[in-house]
């Protein structure tokens, strides 16, 4: 739907069944996706008689965005992030952006961000040795993660360590720890039956498990995390 959001939007009309050939479904399956668009608050106009067409109001824009629950949440922690980076520059309005967020979620989604916020924490700036060596992990190891750090899941990784040996573990993503512009996830490590400390970019592979865990305090991965890192 959000593709022909767009579509509707750049373009003067389109006809379902124009709009169904270019999409290679129905025009039924079309009809029934402008539907949920319009129940979505989406504006949605249709013009009837010769020529005329369906198209998205053109004064809809970042005022009507519709954000899924996940994306909100990515959004909110970008800013929190953001502003703990404390860069004087576009920042102004991030404070207003961030409430406006926030007052659309319902007062249990609320909670559950500020819960995942509290889990976030920035620390001090990474050396220049540790920046040298940094890469982007996969997208795959990415979304992995993601899924499991909001959703308190079992991670199985492959992880490779500084020396090159790689190994399988199976972890709980309590925490993740920004030292920018690494990111670290202070985990239980089920094989070592303990807690450790993983680099995201050392992660060659993750696969959620489907099995959950009890989040841990900050108190239980020793005194330098409970005190001198800052929760978001």
């Amino acid at each position: 739907m959000e593709l022909l959001a767009v579509q509707l939007k750049q373009e003067e009309h389109s006809t379902i069944k124009n709009l169904a050939l270019q999409h290679g479904v129905s025009a039924r399956t079309i009809a029934r996706d402008l539907s949920l668009m319009r129940e979505q608050g989406l504006q949605i106009d249709a013009d009837r008689g010769r020529g005329g067409g369906v198209r998205l109001d053109r004064r809809w824009g970042v005022g009507r965005v519709n954000l899924a629950y996940d994306e909100a949440v990515d959004l909110l922690i970008s800013i929190a992030v953001a502003e703990q980076m404390k860069s004087p520059i576009f920042l102004a309005n991030l404070g207003a952006v961030r409430r406006q967020l926030v007052a659309s979620f319902s007062p249990e989604k609320r909670s559950k961000v500020n819960g995942l916020k509290s889990r976030i924490l920035i620390g001090a700036t990474a050396s220049t040795y540790v920046q040298a060596g940094v890469e982007s992990p996969p997208t795959r190891v990415v979304q992995a993660l993601h899924r499991a750090f909001i959703d308190l899941e079992l991670l199985k990784v492959k992880y490779q360590r500084e020396d090159g040996v790689a190994s399988e573990r199976v972890i709980e993503p309590q925490y993740l720890l920004l030292k920018y512009p690494v990111w670290y996830v202070v985990a239980i490590d089920h094989l070592r039956n303990g807690p450790r400390t993983f680099r995201c970019d050392r992660m060659l592979d993750a696969q959620v498990t489907g099995s959950h865990f009890r989040l841990r305090p900050k108190s239980a991965f020793g005194p330098s995390l409970a005190e001198d890192d800052m929760t978001l």
